[in-house]
């Protein structure tokens, strides 16, 4: 009998590594939970659901997570191909209709003959080889196997989940359109507050009732998701200079910077979603309704998804994987997505493709790869399996993982040298997996 890799976990990680196999002929099943068993976040049993934000980030290859996409690229990422045919406006971001993406991504899945779907719950490692890819929200029964086999607790910290709002309920006499920086986009709508309107909202914000941490779970705010709160509390300007700077915006009635605005998001293609950029919270529901309707423009907003908190879990991976993303003590075990302690959407992908390169390699008796830590993925690697490291957090990825230029160079310039060395060495180690296993690439 052919062997078989068992992948647990079809999010994003997990979707990813299954394509990376297929497309190299090796026998997959992939194991999903959802619907038969539901997460605190997720809403739905598609594969791939997006359930923080329907952003992949920057598009830009002077930005972190756009060099990253198109690093994904050059190993021919179904996800990012995915996302980039389910996008809507968003400036230089890539956004996606997150129900057309998930949908897409979920059928791509189902249509591989090489690819076996199960949908039920997994809670110990099957035998053989296997990757773990169960993401933030893996399940308690799973969670204590890996716990007892890995030596050492989990760590939790929690993820905040943006509103989204109808956007028929948005009063445009009040907001308006507008891109911070780039005067003729308007792909963001903009909610503008004077600062007697911004310290109404900053007392509210810290007053309002929140949902309250279970006494066995810690708090540790991961800093690319902190609820507004937890922001509000370091400081009363500090909304105003993150997710709430107007910097770069002219509220057209007035000709003028606003003091602060909140900025929406289309949500999905046909553009009757908005969802509040930078705006995870741990208000309860009443809460939320109340004080994000003294934001003008949302006095009176149609809420379809309010804000939410869920446990995030991820392994000490520093203590327990090798850059290949392999088990130190059994090299059959691989791990992918959020669990190993990388942060994001594209970071999460990004592990999955390793794993699923990687996993194949293994089956096939050749030696398990990285890419060089002069790339995005290389240099995220290196961060998370990194002996030496104590007090492990999740990270997303940033130009500061990568290795220092030979030429110094500072802002723009540095970003552009760093990302043209990055995607060479990623074309050539790009060209090299591919040519040794022999695949072909995946359809346009």
């Amino acid at each position: 009998m052919a062997p078989v890799v068992r992948i647990i976990g079809a999010g994003l990680a997990g979707c990813e590594a299954a394509w990376q196999l297929a497309r190299r002929g090796a026998a997959v099943e992939l194991f999903e939970m959802r619907p038969h068993r539901m997460t605190e976040a997720h809403t739905s049993g598609e594969l791939a659901e997006l359930v923080c934000s329907n952003s992949f980030r920057s598009l830009a290859l002077t930005a972190p997570a756009g060099l990253l996409k198109e690093e994904m690229r050059r190993l021919d990422s179904l996800v990012v191909r995915v996302a980039d045919g389910h996008r809507v406006p968003a400036g230089s971001a890539l956004a996606v209709d997150r129900e057309r993406f998930s949908r897409a991504l979920s059928r791509a899945m189902q249509s591989l003959p090489e690819v076996r779907l199960i949908r039920e719950e997994v809670t110990e490692l099957p035998p053989d080889v296997v990757i773990v890819a169960t993401g933030p929200l893996t399940s308690p029964s799973l969670s204590r196997h890996l716990a007892s086999l890995l030596g050492s607790d989990h760590l939790y910290f929690y993820d905040a989940i943006s509103p989204i709002v109808t956007a028929e309920s948005i009063d445009m006499a009040v907001a308006f359109r507008g891109s911070r920086y780039e005067r003729e986009a308007d792909d963001y709508i903009n909610c503008p507050l004077t600062q007697p309107e911004y310290d109404r909202f900053v007392n509210e914000v810290l007053a309002a009732d929140k949902v309250p941490t279970r006494s066995f779970e810690r708090f540790v705010p991961f800093e690319g998701c902190m609820p507004i709160e937890e922001m509000a509390r370091r400081g009363r300007e500090t909304l105003a200079f993150g997710p709430m700077k107007s910097v770069g915006l002219a509220d057209p009635r007035t000709r003028k910077s606003p003091y602060a605005v909140v900025q929406l998001r289309q949500e999905n293609h046909e553009g009757t979603l908005y969802n509040m950029v930078g705006f995870q919270t741990k208000m309860t529901y009443p809460e939320q309704k109340r004080v994000f309707s003294l934001i003008p423009g949302l006095e009176k907003a149609e809420f379809v998804r309010l804000g939410s908190l869920h446990r995030n879990t991820f392994i000490d991976s520093p203590r327990h994987l090798n850059p290949t993303l392999q088990w130190r003590q059994n090299p059959n075990v691989f791990f992918a997505g959020q669990i190993t302690g990388v942060e994001g959407y594209v970071e999460s992908a990004a592990t999955g493709i390793v794993a699923g390169i990687n996993a194949s390699r293994w089956l096939e008796g050749a030696a398990p790869v990285v890419p060089p830590e002069t790339t995005a993925v290389g240099a995220l690697l290196r961060y998370i399996t990194d002996k030496a490291r104590t007090g492990f957090q999740p990270m997303n990825v940033n130009f500061g993982l990568l290795p220092a230029l030979a030429t110094p160079l500072r802002g723009k310039a540095r970003k552009e040298l760093m990302a043209s060395r990055a995607l060479a060495a990623m074309e050539a180690f790009a060209l090299r997996v591919a040519e040794e296993i022999g695949c072909a690439r995946g359809p346009g």
